[in-house]
């Protein structure tokens, strides 16, 4: 009998270990938030040159005025952005704002850019159109699909020198900065939020 016990005991305490091991090891559930974790901060980043070079290329300016919108972004987000979209967009407000832009997001361990489109809405003394490209700074994104959510944000409609204008946007440790150029004009600030999604929505919701 005492021998009886001895091995069922020995059975329950391996089925009880390999269960923890199991839950140790299993995937994340698709209820968890894909909140950036430790681990994931090895992912590559881009550098200022890199972001500089491509940057002036994508929104057609001097690498002189791009590397001054750099480094405002590294100066008050920090020097390690692992993604970059490069896009265009169309915007226009009085007093409610749309905004649709469309582009392509760029990681460095991705073997191909990915279509990304966003659209928005904001409310605030703001009158006028503006018709930008657009080259957005990402920093804590890890994995492309976590990109796709809502963003509020606020943002200034003050261009800086040279016709680039920089606003953020965060949402559950995903900072996006875009800088924009373009044409047009933009009156006062307003606040809103940003939509990233796979496909095209009207509804800027």
């Amino acid at each position: 009998m005492h021998r009886r016990q001895l091995i069922l005991s020995g059975l329950a305490a391996t089925a009880a270990g390999s269960a923890l091991g199991a839950c140790a090891s299993g995937p994340r559930q698709p209820s968890e938030p894909s909140y950036p974790i430790s681990s994931d901060a090895q992912a590559p980043a881009y550098t200022a040159d890199e972001l500089i070079a491509a940057g002036s290329r994508e929104l057609g300016i001097a690498a002189e005025a791009m590397g001054s919108a750099i480094e405002r972004v590294f100066a008050e987000q920090g020097d390690r952005p692992t993604a970059y979209i490069a896009g265009e967009e169309g915007a226009g407000a009085a007093g409610i704002g749309l905004r649709y832009g469309r582009g392509a997001l760029h990681m460095k361990d991705l073997s191909a850019s990915q279509e990304v489109f966003w659209q928005g809405i904001s409310i605030g003394w703001d009158v006028g159109g503006n018709a930008s490209r657009v080259f957005t700074l990402v920093y804590g994104l890890y994995q492309p699909d976590a990109l796709y959510r809502r963003y509020p944000g606020v943002e200034g409609s003050a261009y800086l020198i040279g016709g680039l204008g920089v606003n953020y946007q965060q949402a559950d440790g995903i900072v996006l900065a875009p800088i924009r150029t373009g044409v047009g004009l933009r009156l006062g600030a307003n606040v809103g939020t940003m939509a990233y999604s796979r496909q095209r929505n009207l509804l800027p919701f």
